[in-house]
C-alpha cells in the first residue's frame, strides 16, 4: 500500500487539465461511439435513416478537421472526479472546485462553448456556464491510489430521462415495459437525438436511481457489459428490443435508435423497485485524464468510472 507523501496535485495543473478536457470533449467524439454509429450506418436499410447516420459520422470528422465543437449546442459542462484515497490536493477540495469553475468559464470563452447555464427563474446568464451548482461536480473514491482522475462531460439538459417506482412483483417484465414506454415517448419524436445510449438505474433511493442511470449512459463505453451475468444478459436484450421498435435516427424508420443499454443497480427498500432511464445522444462529449502527484497527466477516452470499489457489495 502506498504511503502518503507531501506531494500535492497543484490547483493550476487541475485547471489546465480541466480546460484541455473540455476542449477534447467538445470537439472529438470518442472512438467507441463513432465506430458504433458508423457500423449502424452500414447496416441500416432505410434510406432516410442511413442518410442521417452517415451525416452524423461526417459531422464527427468535420469537427476534428476544423477543430470546432461537434454540436452547436455544447450542452451543460460537468465533471466527474475520482480521487485516490492517498491523494493530496493543493488547497483541498475548495481549491479543486474553484479550479473547475475557472476552467469552465475559460473554456466557454476560448473553445468556445455555448453559454447554456441560466438562473431558472430570472434567466440571468453570466455567459460562462458557471452559477449556482454549476458546473456539476460528482465524486467517487479509489483506495490505495495517490492520483486523481477527472472526466469532463458536456451533457444535454432537456429531454430523454424518466423515473418510475416499480414494485418487486413487476419484475423484469416491468422494466422492459417501462423501457419501451420511454423509447416510444422520446424516440419517435426525435427528442433524445438518437441514436442514444440508454442508461438504466435500478434500485437505491430515487436520487441514487436517477444518478446511476445518468452515469450508466454517460460513463460506460459502447459494448461494455455489467459484470453480473444476469444484468449483462438484460442489457443485451434491451439493445435488441430497441432495434425491434423500428425507430432509428431522429425518429425516422429503421433500426438505429439504440447504440447500447447499460444497467447499474443499488440495494433498495424491500417494498419497491425504483427504475430510472436516461438517454445520452450521439453527441457523446467526454474526455478523461489521470493526474499524478508528480505532475504527469495521462489522457484517455474511457472514464473507467465503475471500478470494483465503486460497485462494492460488502462491508469492507
Amino acid at each position: 500500500m502506498p504511503t502518503a507523501t507531501d506531494t500535492s496535485i497543484g490547483a493550476d495543473l487541475i485547471r489546465e487539465v480541466a480546460l484541455e478536457l473540455n476542449r477534447r470533449a467538445a470537439i472529438h467524439i470518442p472512438n467507441d461511439v463513432r465506430e458504433n454509429i458508423h457500423a449502424m450506418a452500414e447496416r441500416e436499410t432505410e434510406k432516410l435513416s442511413k442518410f442521417v447516420l452517415l451525416q452524423i459520422v461526417n459531422n464527427y470528422e468535420v469537427a476534428d478537421e476544423d477543430n470546432v465543437p461537434m454540436c452547436a449546442d455544447t450542452g451543460l459542462p460537468r465533471f466527474y472526479a475520482k480521487i485516490g484515497n492517498e491523494a493530496r490536493l493543493e488547497g483541498g477540495f475548495v481549491a479543486l472546485e474553484r479550479s473547475l469553475r475557472e476552467a469552465t468559464a475559460q473554456s466557454t470563452a476560448e473553445i468556445p462553448l455555448r453559454p447554456n447555464r441560466v438562473h431558472p427563474l430570472s434567466r440571468k446568464d453570466h455567459n460562462n456556464n458557471v452559477g449556482i451548482h454549476a458546473p456539476n461536480v460528482d465524486y467517487s473514491w479509489e483506495p490505495d491510489a495517490e492520483w486523481m482522475e477527472l472526466t469532463a462531460f458536456h451533457k444535454g439538459g432537456l429531454f430523454g430521462g424518466d423515473y418510475r417506482m416499480l414494485f418487486p412483483g413487476d419484475g423484469i417484465d416491468g422494466i422492459r415495459r417501462f423501457y419501451l414506454d420511454v423509447i416510444s415517448e422520446f424516440f419517435k419524436r426525435g427528442l433524445s437525438c438518437q441514436p442514444a445510449i440508454v442508461g438504466i438505474g435500478i434500485g437505491g433511493t430515487k436520487d441514487t436511481c436517477v444518478r446511476l442511470a445518468k452515469e450508466a449512459a454517460c460513463l460506460r463505453v459502447v459494448g461494455d457489459r455489467n459484470p453480473d451475468p444476469e444484468i449483462a444478459a438484460l442489457e443485451e436484450e434491451l439493445v435488441e428490443l430497441g432495434q425491434r421498435t423500428t425507430l432509428s435516427a431522429m425518429g425516422f424508420k429503421g433500426q438505429g435508435a439504440v447504440m447500447d443499454a447499460h444497467i447499474e443497480v443499488a440495494y433498495t427498500h424491500t417494498g419497491g423497485m425504483p427504475v430510472s432511464i436516461h438517454h445520452q445522444c450521439f453527441a457523446l462529449r467526454r474526455a478523461t485524464a489521470r493526474i499524478h502527484a508528480d505532475g504527469r497527466v495521462e489522457y484517455r477516452e474511457n472514464p473507467e468510472w465503475f471500478t470494483d470499489y465503486y460497485r462494492r457489495d460488502t462491508v469492507s
